[in-house]
């Protein structure tokens, strides 16, 4: 359905595009960058920050003008400048606009207009536009702030890397803002960090976008930050110049492309509610500080990782056991032995864990594992205060492929198996973990840890599985493939024994944790300019949009 309606909207957007008048020149070009800033002021109004960079096709006509998109009138030619090349351009004009749509400024390159076969980096600034703040129709005390880039038509091809910020008003809090739904292939969570003032910003990035494609964007934060007369009603507008088969199109056809595309956007908030549910880190954890915070156990980096939960409980299950405060007694029913007193070394989480595994009442013990849970995420956020995320996930992948690196390296199946034992928990961050184990030890037998009975109940009996280790002390082996596959299976099973559906788990957490935005239909206002194919701009028109069907490049 989803790409049924995508398909015949572009469709339809080609035709308008083919009747348009506006076509007194077309241009032949990729765009391999686009960057746009976007700021939502404290005074209410909005100001943009444009990088394109346009690479000429060589049998195209050189590129002399420049139409820039914008969401509405209410701005100032005097508030707009442009370069190319870093060279100032100061033909600038609304006259001159060819784009589709009420709103736009035509910018002439001059003597720096990109010839055939030749490459160049255009730059503008937009500063104090007003009127593009509405009302979140979900919670009355926020604004909805909404934006779709300005796009191209022409004979644009290839893909665009397209980057876009926004940059909240000054003093938001963390946990204040919410992102609104991103567009089909853009990250459902934004990158959530901190700008050079200071700012929250959300910044959504797709290497395989392109420049023809209207995009929309959105957040609401709350109205206390922006003064009252800066929320209005922003009113649907038609494109201008549209007559003929863009009329029978904007009329007729364009309720139809709402329903589908309310239905896709239905799809697509499904599915984003879905992932959300497994990612349980608060976005604050993203607002981006200096340097890289070392000293994470394995535990809170699979934490910082987002690891799957079930992962996360077997190594917390591990641990204990290998610090001898833990004891599997049966796995059906579950059952843990918690070691009295406890030994020195162990984790509050760890703790946590086994005080949950006192009592025999399996919902009181998911109660009290969704708390442990729910600590440990609000710990790690609480170490990361003032650290780069970014850094710190590499500095732990890269512990994480160096622990992979000195088991590979190891000369003999003991050794392996020693170095393995004492890396376990590092290992287990990989993405690919049971992939890896497999692979690993596909030809070389693991020699069982010391441990391992006091996991497996069924160590060493007959009868016991066969992937489940056979013997302890270290001097005896099981097959690779089949240690591999006893992960794997143990790490489900403990799961699905302790807690039920993990699913259901995490999402009990994320709740907690991470609530999701509260939708808005206000997030489908669009705050954006557009381009050549207005009709896929103005789609949006029956949602409450201020289409801005505008567009550059001719």
């Amino acid at each position: 359905m989803r790409k049924l309606f995508i398909s015949f909207s572009l469709l339809l957007c080609l035709l308008v595009w083919i009747s348009s008048p506006a076509l007194a020149q077309t241009y032949s070009y990729t765009l391999p960058k686009e960057t746009v800033d976007v700021y939502w002021n404290s005074d209410g109004t909005l100001s943009l920050d444009y990088t394109y960079i346009f690479t000429n096709d060589p049998s195209g006509p050189t590129i002399e003008y420049v139409d820039l998109g914008l969401p509405n009138n209410n701005f100032s030619i005097n508030d707009i400048s442009a370069s190319i090349n870093g060279n100032p351009v100061y033909d600038i004009s609304t006259s001159g606009f060819q784009g589709e749509g009420c709103c736009g400024v035509a910018i002439g390159l001059g003597q720096y207009s990109v010839p055939p076969g030749s490459s160049g980096t255009f730059q503008a600034h937009v500063s104090n536009i007003t009127g593009v703040l509405d009302t979140d129709t979900e919670d009355s005390s926020y604004a909805s702030a909404v934006f779709a880039p300005n796009y191209f038509g022409g004979k644009i091809h290839g893909n665009t890397d397209v980057i876009v910020t926004f940059h909240l008003p000054p003093g938001v809090k963390p946990e204040e803002p919410k992102w609104h739904p991103a567009p089909s292939g853009f990250p459902e969570t934004p990158v959530t960090a901190t700008d050079s003032e200071g700012r929250i910003i959300y910044e959504w990035e797709n290497q395989n976008a392109n420049g023809h494609t209207f995009y929309l964007f959105g957040a609401s934060f709350p109205k206390s930050y922006v003064p009252a007369d800066a929320i209005v009603k922003i009113e649907p507008t038609t494109p201008s110049g549209s007559s003929g088969l863009s009329n029978f199109i904007s009329s007729a056809l364009l309720p139809i492309l709402c329903i589908g595309g309310f239905i896709a956007i239905v799809v697509s908030g499904i599915s984003s509610s879905r992932n959300r549910k497994l990612s349980y880190l608060p976005p604050k954890i993203s607002i981006e500080g200096h340097g890289i915070k070392r000293g994470l156990t394995a535990v809170e980096a699979a934490i910082l990782l987002e690891e799957p939960l079930d992962k996360i409980m077997t190594m917390i299950l591990f641990s204990t056991i290998k610090k001898e405060a833990a004891e599997v007694v049966t796995r059906d029913p579950l059952e843990v032995k918690v070691s009295d007193p406890l030994p020195e070394g162990v984790q509050s989480y760890e703790k946590d864990f086994l005080e949950a595994f006192k009592t025999k009442d399996p919902v009181v013990r998911r109660k009290a594992m969704r708390d442990m849970v729910v600590s440990l995420v609000r710990n790690v956020s609480e170490k990361m205060k003032g650290f780069s995320r970014q850094e710190t996930v590499a500095y732990y992948k890269d512990i994480t492929k160096r622990a992979w690196e000195q088991v590979e390296a190891a000369a003999t199946p003991e050794v392996k198996s020693a170095k393995y034992e004492e890396v376990m928990e590092w290992t287990m961050l990989d993405k690919n973990y049971n992939d890896r184990t497999e692979d690993v030890f596909r030809h070389t037998p693991v020699f069982i840890p010391t441990w391992w009975g006091h996991y497996d109940p069924t160590f060493g009996k007959v009868g016991t599985s066969a992937g489940a280790p056979i013997s302890t002390g270290g001097s005896h082996s099981v097959p690779g493939a089949d240690f591999a596959a006893s992960m794997a299976a143990g790490v489900q099973t403990f799961s699905s024994k302790a807690v039920g559906s993990i699913t259901d788990f995490t999402s009990s957490i994320t709740q907690v944790t991470n609530p999701p935005p509260k939708p808005s239909t206000s997030t489908y206002r669009s705050s954006g300019g557009g381009g050549h194919s207005c009709a896929c701009a103005c789609a949006c028109a029956c949602a409450g949009c201020a289409c801005a069907c505008a567009g550059g490049g001719r």
